[in-house]
């Protein structure tokens, strides 16, 4: 009954970094795809409509990273986004080029760590500082000490725990002065920073249709140019200028284009949204003086609150928060179910074991949803203490 009695009242979700809800005009581009029984390779004019209807996807995604149509490639999602970029085995034009070196921060998503298709040993970890912003000095002693051969390095605009933002223009200047490749994952930035691939310097970039408020199942790897491109990960048909092959999901891909317009939209509510986040995070502090705010020395995300309760550990307090209707993180979603220290708090030499709730808002939460959160914060706050008290008496 307990279970029923939650599942059936008003929730809040304050999980916007895991998955942004379906925006009313992605669901209506996805419906609208689906009742199309071309195939978007097909020259009838079903095929037609359905191509169609693909470029208009491809236009508003390249928009929204500052890049060329062509140069944007449809995939499933981020994580085949990055296991694609991050090969040593790329084409500069018909010749092979072999890169001898992949470079990620200690912080990355989950899908960089791995390394993608570079062996262990070829993947060098670079270093962060307590706020979790790139230590710049830090990667130019490795490039510099790197040894022979061409490299990449890889970095996110902004983490998906911290929100942190990191210096990615600096980084990819030192990189192309000593004749690296870079490659910046934008997952988190859609709607909340500016994207824009020149501006950035990045000579490739992933994004993902749900963190910004499209379906589950589409994303994209962009390049600046299309001479010099990685090897295929998924070989077969044609599709995608013969860079990912399979028939494309029509569906998944419209409904990612049309949030893609909106997400440019959004970033007039940033200055807003940051002041939301302000003001819960001051009323966190209120209810919990010794509340830690990971990153808040840095750069952050408008949206994003990474935040520890000393004694408290964030498994812990995740579900304590779902009892109470508010729906947030313990790190990355593509952790979740499993136990271990943040590698990211690691990282910034935070308490890993302890770790910490993200909690994400965005330009759907309301006040009654901050409120609900604060409300639970406080109570979840209270039992911590008593707690901590007890164990102190006895």
């Amino acid at each position: 009954m307990e279970h029923l009695r939650i599942m059936n009242r008003q929730r809040a979700y304050l999980d916007y970094n895991a998955t942004a809800p379906l925006l009313p005009a992605a669901r209506e581009a996805v419906v609208a795809a689906l009742d199309m029984p071309g195939n978007p390779s097909s020259v009838h004019a079903e095929g037609r409509a359905a191509r169609e209807a693909y470029s208009r996807a491809r236009d508003a995604v390249a928009r929204l990273c500052g890049a060329q149509p062509a140069h944007v490639i449809f995939t499933s999602g981020a994580t085949e986004a990055a296991s694609h970029v991050l090969t040593p085995d790329f084409r500069m034009g018909r010749a092979p080029v072999r890169l001898e070196t992949l470079f990620i921060g200690a912080t990355e998503h989950p899908c960089v760590l791995s390394g993608g298709r570079f062996a262990p040993e070829s993947v060098k970890t670079l270093p962060v500082d307590a706020n979790g912003v790139i230590d710049l000095d830090a990667v130019r002693a490795a490039l510099e000490g790197r040894g022979e051969g061409q490299f990449m390095l890889t970095l996110q605009l902004a983490n998906n725990e911290t929100g942190v933002i990191q210096p990615v223009r600096e980084i990819a200047d030192i990189v192309h002065a000593v004749g690296g490749v870079m490659v910046v994952d934008a997952v988190q930035a859609g709607g909340r920073l500016p994207i824009d691939i020149e501006a950035l310097g990045a000579d490739f970039l992933f994004i993902s249709a749900h963190k910004i408020g499209g379906p589950k199942g589409a994303g994209a790897l962009i390049s600046r140019g299309e001479t010099f491109m990685p090897s295929p990960l998924i070989r077969g048909g044609g599709q995608e200028k013969g860079h990912r092959a399979g028939t494309e999901n029509l569906a998944a891909i419209a409904g990612f284009g049309a949030a893609a317009q909106v997400a440019v939209e959004l970033l007039a509510n940033v200055a807003d949204l940051a002041a939301r986040r302000d003001a819960m995070e001051a009323r966190m502090r209120e209810a919990a003086p010794d509340v830690i705010i990971h990153g808040v020395n840095a750069p952050r995300l408008a949206n994003t609150s990474y935040v520890s309760l000393p004694g408290m550990k964030a498994e812990t307090a995740q579900i304590a928060f779902d009892m109470e209707g508010i729906a947030v993180s313990s790190g990355s979603a593509c952790s979740s179910g499993k136990v271990g220290a943040s590698h990211v708090l690691k990282a910034m030499g935070a308490d890993a074991e302890l770790g910490a709730i993200r909690v994400s808002i965005g330009p759907h939460t309301t006040g009654t949803d901050i409120d609900a959160f604060i409300e639970a914060f406080a109570k979840i706050n209270a039992r911590r203490l008593a707690r901590l008290a007890g164990q102190n008496a006895a």
